[in-house]
Formats: C-alpha cells, structure tokens, sequence
C-alpha cells in the first residue's frame, strides 16, 4: 500500500517509513513541485534532528533496523495495540502534530503482484528508534544530511513526465483518512465493509451458550484478553458442577474472548476454569481441531477494514487472537500501512461468529460482510485498487488542478516502479541484484554488509565495522540484537556454510527475499528504458513498439501503428522469455545489459531460482474512474473523506462550505495490479519522490 501506504510529509505522499515519535499520530509530507517553487515553501524549510522508524514493508528486503520492533512487538503479546492503537481508536479527534522523520519508503500506493512481481511480500513491522549521525567535529547530522547518500528519481531512471501542465504543492495524508484504498474485486466489484451481521449457521453456539459466563467472568476475562490487568490467568469456580457445564463454560470462553485458552483445575476439592493467554508457536501448531459442518464451504471470506497496518501485519494480529498460524489466511493482494484500507480476506475453517467478536477487541480494525466459501483467495486475483487521496493545502489554482487533473484522467502516467522498489540507504538494492545475475557473490557479501553512511541504527553500524575489520561473520552477528533480517540471516549463513560457499549461505533468506534484488534491478533497467523510450518517441505508436495480444507480445507494423494508442504499448522487463522492441530501443536494452557484463542474450543463470524468465509491462497507465473536486475547509483536524465504519456508524458526512482559510484537492481514481499510485500523484504534482531530494530541497514540517 501504495507502501505509499505510510504517512506523509509537505513535499509529497513521501515515506513510508521514519513515522512519527507520537504513536497514532500522522505526519503531513509536502508535496512539492519540481518547477514553480514558491518562496514561502521554501523559506519554511527545516532540519529535522530526531528520527524514529516505524514499520517497513517488505517491497524489498528488511534490514536490521526494520526488525527490530518487530520482535518487541512479539514479546509484548497483544498489548501491542494498546498505546499506539489506543491513540489511533478515534485518530479524528487527534491533532496533528510535527512530523520528526521522513518514512523510509512510499506506502501510500498499494502493489499487487503481477507475474513478475508474484514473490513481494509485506512483512510485519516494528518500531526502533534512529541513532543521528555524528560527524567528525561532534556535531549531530541533521536527517537531511544522512539522506543526501540515497536515492533520487533520476538514479533510478524516474525522468520523464507526460503532461506539461505546472505542478503545485500541498499536504498529503495529514489525516489517516486522507489516503483511502478499496480492493477490486475479481468480479470488478469495488470492496466495501457495510455489513457486519453474522450469517445464521445452526451450526454455530447461540448467543445463549454466552449467558453461562457472569457479567463478572466477562469483565474479567476482558481484561485478560487485553492484559488490562497483572493477571497471568482468570480462575473461574463451576457452580452446579457437570461436564456439560464445564464444556458449555470452556466454548464460552473461546467463543467470545479470542485469543484465550481454557482448563479444568480441581481447586480445594472444586472445579476451576481456567483461563489464560495462548502464546508461541507450539501452541499454535497443536491448535485443536473443531468439527466443521460439510455443508459449510470450508472457508469464511470476510472484508477487513484496518488503519495503520499493513497487511502482514494485521494477519499476524489476528491469528495471535485465533490461536491460528498465520498461512491459514489467504488474500489477493497486500496494503501497506499508513492509509485505510479495505480488502477481502479468507480464513480457513474459522467461523464468522468468532470473527465477528474480534470487533469488540481490536481497535483500528473490523471484519464484517462474511459468507463460507469453497475456495481461498489467490494472491493476484483481484482487478486493481480504487483509491481516494486528499491533498491539503493546495497552492495551485483552479486552472493548473484542472489542467493536471484532465491529463490524469485523458493522458494517465508513466507507468515507472516506485522508489521503494529500490530501497532508501546508500546501497540500492538493484545493485545487489545485479551482482546476483553477474554471480559475483563476493561483492554481493559485500553491498550486504558494508559500512555506508547515512541513517542507520548504531549496533547496525558497529555490525557493518566488525565485519570490515574482521570478516567474522560470528563476531559482526554479535553486534545485532535481532538475528532475523537480511543482514543477520546471511551473517548466520556465512557462520553455517564459510566464506566459500556464498550460495548456500545467502539461500537461508527466504526465497522471496532475494529475489526482491534481482526484480530491483529488473525495475531498474525496465524505468531507464521507458525514459528513453518517451525521450525518443513521445507519446506516440510507432512501429516496431510492442502490444499484448493476450499474454502474448507482438510488434507493430507500420500498418497498424493507427490502431493503436500509448496506452496500449508495453515494454519487457529484461529475461530469456521475452521479445525486443523492433527499433533503436532495442539497442539501448542491449548496451546497458552490457555495461553490467550482462548478456541480454543469455538471461539464464547456472542457479535456477535467479533466471530471468522476463515480462511485459505497459508503459503508460490511464486510471479508470477519475473524480475531483476542491474543497474549502477552515479546520485542520476534520475529515475530508467519509469512510466505511463513518457510514456504519451513522457519522454525518463531510460538509464543507464554499470558502475557507484552506484548500484541499480530493482526487479518486482505479488503477490495475500491480501498479504504483505514489507515480500517479507524481504526474500531478510534478515532484520528485525521493527520500533524497525531498529533505535535501523541499521538506516542510507542520506542528
């Protein structure tokens, strides 16, 4: 989501990742225009000192620093959505207070796999708190300096624009609901939460069987659940003691507080029930096995409607609370974090009555518009996304939005892979890749683990020293307090299988993971060409440009080039399984392959799992079902945009007046899988969405 599914600074739908040091709370990311800047937004500028870093998803290998939260966030059980979601339980009454970092990734966009792209995953995230940097007088580097070693657009061959209108400025996700993502469904239907009745299934215990618990043992047994209390268990006496009883007590419990595990204890010659927390993973693998009726199909969809928390995230929150292993769950695509988003969900043999009551205890959560079902979800089934963005604040007039807006609507975007496909440090991760494919796994040891400067963590830092000094994987690994990212699983590999044998070694990350660096650098030479292909050609067909027929590429004669228009023209993603563009583009694929001493020719690799079979990706994206308008608004903290739980809830809708101290730009717009909307908002703009250049030119921090 997407990533950027994250919050947002004056400068741009930028970051998805250094979140604010105020659980809940959003930061407002100024989107800024690459041309037309006006003084007073830049006289604004600031330098940011303190940094945190919330959450990374996973469009590319974690890191260390990204991990760290996450085991914190398994030892705190479920209280993990005490601070921080109790502060995100009613985000509209929240103010907005300054951001103090950038998010290391976009994650307002939300990316679906396509063929190509079928092993991103999001993984959950955690918090952990940024050393500054200290440079060699004493003095602490501002974030803005740390950030001047990533990436900016034009590194990663983000050139080119379509429309030719002026950009302008505004504000971005000051509010979680300022960014919006709905699901498409298979059958084109826009996913909405807006029922959250149980269906009737005889099957299931009626609500009576819960009258056997007193409103006592519930109030309790709440606590528990939500360690509202220091009690590790809540002891339960059997009154009229039989065994019908005690099962009617023990389904009782599990049916209404999830999460929570029961036993018989004989007490002083009495029958206790005991309940406790279910946690680790044994219990999970010994999960009892419940009958399931064979006139239910086997597993319950359900729509799942989440604030600040990405996909990943959310499952493992709801498996803790089911006692279930996260794999039960089955999806069409993955949302990032910092939006609202709306997606369906498939659970395997869980019934929707115990789903139901996750919503008396999960907050920024809820689950509603259930049905049993035959099959599960499969990862790319779905038909895109419809977003709805706000962008507070605009500087531009009526004519430029409209002007932007038009093209949007008639022209579209390039269809360029996002900056977090490519990672926010010093060491981008297409250059990894392409060491992959070059096999030259020394230096791929090497980018992994080398000392870089800019932000990173300090027990990260002393990890990449040690290994530089010492070359002891043993030793640098530890330096890390948290073995499960990128960095430590190799170092783990290296201690495992020895320095000569670097395959085996860099093949303990998952799958998934490393082929995230050789896709990066797919991505890489997909955007460079693109840009040269607009350079040359423009936004016209000509011939020897590539159309699909099907899933099949063909090229265009000369002949048919009327029957065709941009939208239309695709170009691969470099492997052994694709065709070329028949014309001088062709050539620029071949020379830049060759520059890496990579054959275009001959994209297999001696290791199977990096062979690049290639794809076909278009070009220029035109989003379905455009809509704006501008909207006057005098308070900062109201919503804009009325979400599915506002309309649940009965909450009136927006209204807005027809003048205001402020200006908000509320855009909607479909788009396919697999595509990035941070580009689309880039298109109308008109700003680089860097990391990079935003805190080094345009970075604006609102209290």
């Amino acid at each position: 989501m997407s990533k950027c599914s994250g919050v947002t600074r004056l400068a741009w739908l930028y970051a998805h990742r250094f979140l604010t040091a105020r659980p809940g709370l959003r930061s407002p990311v100024l989107l800024q225009p690459i041309s037309g800047v006006s003084k007073s937004f830049h006289s604004a500028l600031k330098t940011m000192e303190s940094i945190e870093m919330t959450t990374i998803s996973l469009k590319r290998p974690l890191s260390c620093e990204e991990l760290t939260g996450a085991d914190e966030i398994k030892r705190q059980k479920v209280s993990e959505i005490s601070l921080h979601e109790e502060a995100l339980k009613k985000p509209h009454d929240l103010e907005v207070k300054q951001r103090t970092e950038t998010e290391k990734a976009i994650d307002l966009e939300v990316m679906v796999s396509a063929p190509v792209d079928k092993v991103e995953e999001v993984v959950s995230d955690g918090e952990g708190e940024l050393l500054d940097d200290v440079s060699e007088d004493g003095e602490s580097e501002s974030f803005a300096d740390m950030m001047k070693h990533g990436l900016s657009e034009h590194d990663v061959g983000i050139i080119k624009f379509v429309s030719s209108h002026e950009g302008f400025s505004g504000i971005l996700k000051e509010r979680y609901s300022d960014f919006v993502v709905h699901e498409i469904g298979k059958d084109g239907r826009i996913i909405h939460l807006n029922d959250l009745s149980v269906p009737t299934d005889n099957e299931d215990p009626s609500e009576d069987s819960f009258t056997v618990l007193s409103d006592e043992d519930k109030k309790r047994l709440e606590e528990l659940q939500l360690f509202k209390n220091k009690e590790e268990h809540v002891a339960m006496e059997v009154i009229d003691d039989t065994r019908e009883k005690r099962k009617s007590i023990h389904l009782a419990v599990k049916g209404l507080f999830p999460g929570l595990e029961t036993k018989t204890e004989m007490r002083e010659g009495k029958n206790f029930i005991i309940a406790y927390h279910v946690a680790g993973k044994k219990a999970l693998a010994n999960a009892r096995k419940h009958s399931w009726p064979k006139s239910r199909g086997s597993f319950c969809h359900f729509v799942l409607y989440k604030e600040n928390k990405d996909t990943m995230e959310a499952i493992n929150v709801l498996s803790k609370f089911l006692r279930l292993k996260p794999n039960k769950f089955s999806y069409m695509g993955t949302k990032d974090k910092r939006a609202i988003t709306v997606q369906e969900i498939a659970v395997f043999r869980i019934t929707a009555q115990r789903l139901s009551h996750l919503n008396n205890c999960l907050m920024n959560f809820k689950l509603g518009n259930f049905s049993y079902q035959n099959n599960p979800l499969k990862l790319g089934e779905l038909q895109g996304n419809h977003f709805t963005v706000v962008i507070r604040n605009i500087t531009g007039t009526t004519e430029q939005v409209e002007q932007a807006m038009n093209s949007l609507r008639d022209i579209g975007f390039i269809n360029y892979y996002g900056m977090q496909r490519f990672g926010t440090t010093a060491v981008p991760t297409y250059l990894v890749g392409k060491a992959i494919l070059q096999d030259n796994w020394n230096e791929m040891v090497d980018l992994i683990l080398k000392p870089r400067p800019g932000a990173e963590k300090g027990y990260l830092v002393q990890c990449r020293e040690e290994w530089a000094k010492t070359k002891d994987p043993d030793a640098a690994l530890r330096k890390l307090p948290v073995k499960r990212c990128v960095e430590g699983q190799l170092l783990r590999g290296l201690s495992k299988y020895g320095l000569k044998n670097i395959v085996s070694a860099f093949g303990i990350i998952p799958r998934n993971n490393r082929l995230m660096y050789i896709h990066s650098y797919q991505s890489y030479i997909w955007n460079n060409i693109v840009s040269k292909r607009i350079e040359e050609y423009g936004l016209k067909v000509v011939p020897g440009d590539l159309v699909l027929k099907g899933a099949t590429a063909v090229v265009v004669e000369e002949a048919d080039v009327a029957s065709y228009t941009i939208n239309d023209v695709v170009m691969p993603l470099p492997g052994f399984d694709v065709i070329y563009p028949k014309h001088k583009i062709a050539q620029a694929y071949e020379e830049m392959l060759a520059a890496d001493n990579l054959d275009i020719k001959n994209m297999r690799h001696r290791i199977r799992d990096y062979s690049l079979a290639g794809a076909y990706r278009k070009i220029v994206i035109q989003p379905q079902d455009v809509t704006w308008e501008v909207i006057a608004y005098d308070d900062t903290k109201i919503p804009l945009v009325e979400t599915d739980v506002d309309k649940l809830e009965g909450k009136p809708q927006p209204v807005f007046n027809k003048e205001g101290k402020y200006r908000a730009l509320k855009m909607e717009f479909s788009l396919p899988p697999s595509t990035y909307a941070t580009m689309a908002i880039r298109e109308v703009l008109k700003m680089d969405t860097s990391i990079k250049n935003q805190t080094q030119l345009n970075t604006v921090w609102l209290r």
